[in-house]
């Protein structure tokens, strides 16, 4: 975001009838989620006349946006009464508090806090729509806009103040087999290959049919974001446990770039598309078995009803829910305790289970509920995904005596397996130059390794024994490691399964070297309601609810008991898309 500056505020500003403030520029240290960060706040005699955050590093769509958008409000209104934003709590707070500093430095605080709030967002108590649709994150968001380009009047009710959900904070990985782009790397794959890994990546208790839908129209999912403005690097890479070169990321950091795509298109087309924050949706009508429509809170007090002929259930996994994870804790990992002491990669708000909730209510069946995923990414006391990433290639993971101890391309449930295995239930993933030839060049995710070491987030030597020493651990094992995987670049057997490919694996000689700690957390919940092959909610003897759709992480049987990474993406586009046309189909020919 960049710095905000201000033209005449609207109304009377908050210094007008107070004695003149001390103008100039103030500095505060605000405390974001992912980092602090320095934040200035400019003020003339009697007004605000800029804030700029733009050192802020808060994740792209969530922390970021909620930024921006309370410094428009204080900038437009001229008061530090604004809200915490839902969904982005730590952000908000950050911005407040920073203000707060800033105004007292000024000898405007006063002012400021006595200066009304801004007006909250004025919404109808009734709606009429054709379909409506329950959360604002990839998978809904891409079912409203295909139910609109299907021609049916849309309204999307989302109950955090921010739009996106866990698509936000993704990498953006989304698995298709794609000849134009793999052709060009010689990447050997087809359909029916990406079907069957998929099967067995999820130990082979996926429900086939919707597989095969998955599989055989990722593809044209990708087309469906390009067509909407979304551009996609030149080559296919690989996310952690994609087991297979077909993962496709934005051009631009993260997957907050397919929202960004959807907000877009929402603003170029508001005729068709409403878009409502804050809004938890309360219950299902229905009628004679039918699903005609939602209740709604807003702002937690003002009851909202929409009539619509559809309604279609995209409000995400429960993966924040510790309870509920717990308390279904029956599979892969019953071993485990999934309590609080497992950190959680999803925006806590966003990933509580309501939808399926609702949809149980209306007679849907939820199935594969202790199919949950861990992640090996995660960062030690939050769980979050950050700093460098296990995707990719050119990498390897060791424990803290800096030994390997498995196969960096294993899926998902391998990997964290494995990990709980070593001291402490953490590791070490080691890169080089060839990840980051530039430190001060941004990655994938919009991170430099220059900012990572400014935050302390992660180490780095010039030369291996300089790295081991900042990580702690055994020079000569870590070289030894180095030394066996190189081994299996240049084409040995490695005792761990790693199978380097001639496209994307290189020998890791040169410094310098950097690492990061990691620990398993809490990534996907593959379980949720049951579908089928049009997206349509189903009772337990797979009879359709009628009037009721469902797509994305609230859904379950597509990924069995381990999900592929890339595979999440595609899963939310893919029968994103196939929810919205279907619902629209269904509301415009009642």
């Amino acid at each position: 975001m960049g710095g905000l500056v201000g033209c005449a505020p609207q109304g009377t500003t908050a210094g007008e009838a107070a004695a003149s403030w001390m103008p100039g520029t103030y500095t505060a240290e605000a405390s974001g989620h992912n980092a602090p960060f320095t934040m200035s706040v400019t003020f003339s005699d009697n007004a605000i006349t800029a804030i700029d955050v733009t050192a802020n590093q808060e994740s792209l769509g969530v922390g970021a946006s909620a930024l921006e958008q309370l410094a428009d409000d204080v900038m437009e209104y001229q008061t530090i009464n604004v809200d915490t934003i839902t969904g982005a709590t730590l952000s908000s707070m950050a911005l407040q508090e920073g203000l707060a500093d800033c105004a007292e430095q000024a000898g405007a605080r006063e002012d400021l806090e006595a200066a009304d709030a801004p007006a909250a967002e004025a919404v109808e108590d009734f709606y009429t729509v054709d379909v409506c649709v329950i959360g604002a994150g990839g998978a809904g968001l891409t079912a409203a806009v295909s139910a609109a380009q299907a021609g049916a009047s849309v309204i999307v009710l989302e109950k955090c103040g921010i739009t996106g959900g866990s698509t936000n904070v993704s990498e953006g990985a989304l698995n298709a087999v794609d000849p134009e782009r793999q052709g060009k790397q010689g990447i050997d794959d087809s359909v029916e290959t990406f079907y069957n890994t998929t099967l067995e990546g999820g130990h082979g208790t996926g429900t086939p049919e919707l597989v095969r839908f998955l599989t055989d129209n990722a593809l044209d999912s990708v087309h469906w974001l390009e067509s909407l403005g979304v551009a996609f690097k030149d080559e296919c890479g690989s996310a952690t446990g994609s087991l297979g070169e077909r993962s496709h990321y934005p051009a631009t950091p993260s997957g907050n770039t397919y929202i960004r795509s959807f907000e877009d298109f929402i603003a170029e087309n508001p005729d068709d598309i409403t878009l409502l924050h804050n809004m938890q949706a309360t219950g299902l009508i229905t009628d004679g078995g039918a699903v005609v429509g939602v209740t709604a809170l807003h702002d937690g007090s003002q009851e909202v009803t929409v009539n619509a002929k559809a309604v279609v259930i995209a409000t995400g996994g429960f993966g924040a829910n510790v309870e509920y994870r717990q308390s279904v804790n029956t599979g892969v990992w019953k071993e485990v305790k999934l309590d609080d002491t497992i950190g959680c990669t999803n925006i806590k708000p966003c990933a509580q289970g309501e939808g399926m909730a609702l949809a149980e209510g209306a007679g849907a069946e939820l199935v594969g509920l202790s199919d949950i995923q861990l992640h090996p990414c995660g960062t030690p006391g939050t769980g979050l995904m950050e700093d460098i990433r296990t995707s990719g290639r050119n990498r390897i993971f060791v424990n803290i005596e800096g030994k390997r101890f498995v196969n960096e391309g294993a899926e998902r449930d391998a990997l964290c397996k494995a990990i709980f295995a070593q001291p402490d239930s953490t590791y070490w993933i080691v890169v080089n130059t060839l990840r980051y030839p530039d430190p001060d060049e941004p990655d994938a995710n919009g991170a430099t390794i220059n900012n990572m070491l400014a935050l302390g987030h992660i180490v780095a030597g010039e030369t291996v024994e300089e790295v081991a020493q900042a990580m702690g651990v055994d020079a000569a094992n870590l070289q030894a490691s180095l030394d066996t995987y190189n081994a299996v670049v240049g084409g040995a057997e490695d005792e761990f399964g790693f199978k380097a490919t001639n496209t994307a694996d290189a020998a890791m000689t040169e410094g310098p070297w950097y690492a990061c700690r990691k620990v398993p957390t809490v990534h996907h919940t593959m379980g949720g309601i049951r579908i089928n092959v049009k997206s349509q909610a189903c009772g337990a003897d797979g009879t359709p609810i009628d009037g009721l759709f469902a797509c994305g992480e609230c859904t379950g049987g597509i990924h069995g008991e381990n999900r592929l990474g890339g595979n999440a993406i595609a899963d939310c586009i893919t029968f994103g898309r196939n929810a919205g046309g279907n619902a629209a189909e269904h509301a415009l020919t009642a």
